[in-house]
C-alpha cells in the first residue's frame, strides 16, 4: 500500500493537478496549515484525507504528517503540492516497490518551469529531492529546507518530478521567499558557528555535500554574487535565455535577502 502526502497552504492554483497525478496511490493525506482559499474543497474532490495543524515549521510538520499516514501502509510518496507525478516516475516507483526494494529512501530530481520552460541549467540541476519512503525508517531534521535522515539505505530513481515553483506568480515568489529568507538566516547564525570539514565537499552523500557547500560560501564576501556566476555561467544558466536570467537573478536577490537578514541578526 502507498501513502501520498501533501503538505499546502492556499494552493488551489496547483492543487488539482497535483493530486490528478496521484491517482495510482492508495491513500492521499492532504496536510493543510488552515487555507483561507478552495485548497480543503479541492482535497475532498479528490477523496483526499484531510488533515490540519498551525504551521510552526516543515520539519515539524512533515514529521506529523508522516505518523498520520495508515498503519497498514508500507511506502510514503511526499510530494510538494507544486510537484507533478509522471506516468514514467509513476511507473518506475511501481517497479522499485515490487522489486521488493532494499533501500529505505529514495531521491528524486525536478524539472523546475519557468516562464513556460524547463530551466535546467539554472535552477543548478540535478539536485536530489527525498521524496518516497519506507513508512517508519525517515525522520525529518532542521526547520527550513529540510534534509531526511535515515537508518537504512538510501536510492536514486530515474525519473522527474515536474516542479511548478512560480504557479502563484512573482509577487507570491517574492513573499515566500522573504518568509524563507529569515528562517533560512536564523538557523544559518547557529549553523556557521560549527566548524567546516572541507572533506565533506567530497562526500558520496549529496545532503552533506550542499550542506557544506552552503556554510562555506556564506563565509565568503559576495555570496549573492557567487550564487548569481556560479547559477548563471559555470552552470550554463546563460542556455537557458531570459527565463535563465531572470531565474539567476531571482536566486540572486534570494541569496542576498539571507545575507542582510544575517547581518541584521549580528552574524556579520
Amino acid at each position: 500500500m502507498i501513502s501520498a502526502v501533501i503538505l499546502t497552504y492556499n494552493e488551489q492554483n496547483i492543487l488539482a493537478k497535483c493530486l490528478s497525478a496521484l491517482h495510482f496511490v492508495d491513500e492521499i493525506i492532504v496536510f493543510d496549515s488552515y487555507s483561507t482559499d478552495n485548497t480543503v474543497k479541492i482535497a475532498k474532490n479528490f477523496n483526499a484525507k484531510i488533515l490540519q495543524r498551525k504551521f510552526d515549521n516543515y520539519a515539524n510538520q512533515r514529521n506529523v504528517a508522516l505518523d498520520s499516514v495508515a498503519e497498514q501502509s508500507h511506502w510514503i510518496l511526499m510530494v510538494d503540492a507544486d510537484e507533478i507525478v509522471t506516468e514514467e516516475l509513476k511507473k518506475e516507483i511501481f517497479e522499485v516497490i515490487s522489486n521488493n526494494a532494499s533501500a529505505s529512501l529514495y531521491r528524486v530530481r525536478r524539472k523546475d518551469m519557468f516562464q513556460g520552460k524547463w530551466i535546467k541549467q539554472s535552477s543548478g540541476y540535478p539536485t536530489w529531492f527525498p521524496r518516497l519512503f519506507k513508512k517508519g525508517e525517515v525522520k525529518v531534521e532542521r526547520e527550513i529546507n529540510e534534509e531526511y535522515t535515515t537508518a537504512g539505505r538510501e536510492g536514486k530513481l530515474v525519473e522527474h518530478l515536474i516542479h511548478y515553483p512560480f504557479n502563484k506568480g512573482l509577487s507570491w515568489w517574492f513573499e515566500k521567499h522573504n518568509r524563507y529568507s529569515q528562517m533560512e538566516a536564523l538557523k544559518l547564525k547557529e549553523e556557521l558557528k560549527e566548524n567546516i570539514q572541507l572533506l565533506n565537499l567530497l562526500s558520496k552523500d549529496p545532503v552533506v555535500r550542499r550542506k557544506t557547500q552552503k556554510r562555506l560560501i556564506y563565509k565568503l564576501p559576495c555570496k549573492s554574487w557567487i550564487v548569481f556566476l556560479g547559477l548563471y555561467i559555470f552552470r550554463g544558466g546563460f542556455l537557458n535565455g531570459k527565463a535563465g536570467y531572470t531565474f539567476c537573478k531571482l536566486r540572486k536577490t534570494y541569496e542576498w535577502m539571507i545575507e542582510l537578514k544575517l547581518k541584521e541578526l549580528g552574524k556579520e
